[in-house]
Protein backbone atom coordinates (compact mmCIF):
# COMPACT_ATOMS: atom_id res chain seq x y z
CA UNK A 1 0.00 0.00 0.00
CA UNK A 2 0.87 3.57 -0.81
CA UNK A 3 0.24 6.97 0.37
CA UNK A 4 -1.73 9.56 -1.48
CA UNK A 5 -3.63 12.62 -1.68
CA UNK A 6 -7.04 13.09 -3.54
CA UNK A 7 -7.53 17.35 -3.67
CA UNK A 8 -11.53 18.49 -3.92
CA UNK A 9 -11.71 21.71 -5.11
CA UNK A 10 -16.13 22.62 -3.42
CA UNK A 11 -18.06 24.68 -6.65
CA UNK A 12 -18.87 26.92 -3.86
CA UNK A 13 -18.04 27.00 0.45
CA UNK A 14 -19.56 24.50 2.47
CA UNK A 15 -20.27 24.38 6.67
CA UNK A 16 -17.93 21.58 8.23
CA UNK A 17 -21.66 19.66 8.75
CA UNK A 18 -21.95 19.94 4.79
CA UNK A 19 -18.30 18.70 4.10
CA UNK A 20 -19.01 15.82 6.51
CA UNK A 21 -21.52 14.07 4.08
CA UNK A 22 -18.59 13.65 1.56
CA UNK A 23 -16.30 12.27 4.99
CA UNK A 24 -19.04 10.21 5.31
CA UNK A 25 -19.55 8.42 1.70
CA UNK A 26 -15.40 7.59 1.62
CA UNK A 27 -15.29 5.95 4.87
CA UNK A 28 -18.46 3.78 3.68
CA UNK A 29 -17.11 3.15 0.43
CA UNK A 30 -13.38 2.41 1.33
CA UNK A 31 -12.11 -0.99 0.32
CA UNK A 32 -9.11 -3.27 0.75
CA UNK A 33 -7.41 -1.63 -2.17
CA UNK A 34 -8.38 2.32 -0.80
CA UNK A 35 -9.12 3.26 2.67
CA UNK A 36 -9.83 6.81 3.68
CA UNK A 37 -7.15 8.11 6.55
CA UNK A 38 -8.25 11.63 7.19
CA UNK A 39 -8.66 14.93 5.37
CA UNK A 40 -7.51 18.52 6.42
CA UNK A 41 -9.89 21.36 5.32
CA UNK A 42 -8.99 24.77 3.75
CA UNK A 43 -11.15 27.49 5.25
CA UNK A 44 -12.29 31.02 4.14
CA UNK A 45 -12.78 33.68 6.21
CA UNK A 46 -16.42 32.48 7.35
CA UNK A 47 -14.69 29.29 8.44
CA UNK A 48 -16.29 27.36 5.37
CA UNK A 49 -14.39 24.41 3.76
CA UNK A 50 -13.37 25.43 0.41
CA UNK A 51 -10.93 22.88 -0.52
CA UNK A 52 -10.64 19.10 0.83
CA UNK A 53 -7.11 17.55 0.83
CA UNK A 54 -7.76 14.02 1.68
CA UNK A 55 -5.09 11.37 2.77
CA UNK A 56 -4.96 7.95 1.29
CA UNK A 57 -3.37 4.17 1.98
CA UNK A 58 -4.24 2.24 -1.24
CA UNK A 59 -2.89 -0.12 -3.81
CA UNK A 60 -2.97 2.17 -6.57
CA UNK A 61 -4.26 5.54 -7.91
CA UNK A 62 -7.12 4.37 -9.86
CA UNK A 63 -8.35 2.36 -6.31
CA UNK A 64 -8.91 5.39 -4.99
CA UNK A 65 -10.78 6.94 -8.07
CA UNK A 66 -13.38 4.06 -7.78
CA UNK A 67 -14.23 4.69 -3.89
CA UNK A 68 -14.50 8.58 -5.29
CA UNK A 69 -16.37 7.67 -8.10
CA UNK A 70 -18.95 6.86 -5.91
CA UNK A 71 -19.38 9.75 -4.09
CA UNK A 72 -22.03 11.66 -5.38
CA UNK A 73 -20.99 15.53 -5.98
CA UNK A 74 -17.91 15.09 -4.34
CA UNK A 75 -15.29 17.06 -7.42
CA UNK A 76 -12.22 15.38 -7.92
CA UNK A 77 -9.12 17.70 -8.97
CA UNK A 78 -6.39 14.59 -8.83
CA UNK A 79 -4.94 12.04 -6.67
CA UNK A 80 -1.07 12.21 -5.96
CA UNK A 81 1.13 9.89 -4.71
CA UNK A 82 2.99 11.47 -1.67
CA UNK A 83 5.29 10.93 1.08
CA UNK A 84 5.25 11.40 4.21
CA UNK A 85 7.34 13.31 6.00
CA UNK A 86 7.64 14.12 10.28
CA UNK A 87 8.98 17.29 11.04
CA UNK A 88 10.73 15.85 14.21
CA UNK A 89 13.16 13.95 11.91
CA UNK A 90 14.28 17.51 10.47
CA UNK A 91 15.97 18.61 14.60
Amino acid sequence: MGKFLATHTLPSPATLDEAGVFAKAAKANCSSNAYWIGASIQLNEQGKATKIFCEWDAKDAASIRQVLAKIPGLPVDGVYPIAKVDGEAYR
